[in-house]
C-alpha cells in the first residue's frame, strides 16, 4: 500500500467561474490559476502523483505553457490516475478538506462527490469531503484544498 498527500491554493478573482471538485459552483468570484483553478482536483492530482513518486502537477502541466491556460483540471487528474494504474496501483480511497470562507460547500458536497465518483471510478463511500472556514488565519480571499489518497498494489492472478 502507498499513501499520497496533496495541497493546493488559489486566490479568488472576479470574472471567472468557480470550479471546485470538477463542478461549477454559483459564486461572484472564481479561483485564479493558469488552468481552471480547481484546488480540489489539483490537490488530488498531486496526492496521486506523490504516492508513486512521479513529478508534481506543476512539472507535468507547466503554468508557463499556454497549452494549459484555462484547461479543465479533470485532464490533470486523468493523467495522474493513468500513471498510478501504470505503476501497478489501484486507488482505494481519498479524504479531502477544503478551507474557504465562501461559498458554503455543504450544499454542494453531494454533487462534488458524484463528479469525483465519475472521474476516479471510485465508490462514493470511498470519497471523503470536508469543508472548514479559515477562522483567523487570514486567507478569506483564497481557497485551500488538502487531499490524501490510499493506493493498493494490483494483485496478479496465479495461473
Amino acid at each position: 500500500m502507498k499513501i499520497g498527500y496533496g495541497w493546493d491554493s488559489h486566490e479568488f478573482k472576479r470574472g471567472i467561474p468557480l470550479k471546485i471538485g470538477g463542478i461549477t459552483l454559483p459564486h461572484t468570484h472564481g479561483l485564479g490559476g493558469h488552468s481552471d483553478g480547481d484546488v480540489l482536483l489539483h490537490a488530488i492530482t498531486d496526492a496521486l502523483l506523490g504516492s508513486i513518486a512521479a513529478p508534481d502537477i506543476g512539472s507535468l502541466f507547466s503554468p508557463s505553457d499556454p497549452k494549459w491556460k484555462g484547461a479543465d483540471s479533470a485532464v490533470f487528474l486523468a493523467e495522474a490516475l493513468k500513471r498510478t494504474k501504470a505503476a501497478g496501483y489501484t486507488l482505494v480511497n481519498i479524504d479531502s478538506t477544503l478551507i474557504l470562507a465562501t461559498p458554503k460547500i455543504g450544499p454542494h458536497t453531494a454533487a462534488i462527490r458524484a463528479r469525483l465518483v465519475e472521474l476516479l471510478e471510485l465508490p462514493a463511500d470511498c470519497i471523503g469531503i470536508k469543508a472548514k472556514t479559515p477562522e483567523g488565519i487570514g486567507t478569506d480571499n483564497a481557497a485551500i484544498a488538502h487531499a490524501i489518497v490510499l493506493l493498493e498494489k494490483k494483485r496478479t492472478r496465479k495461473k
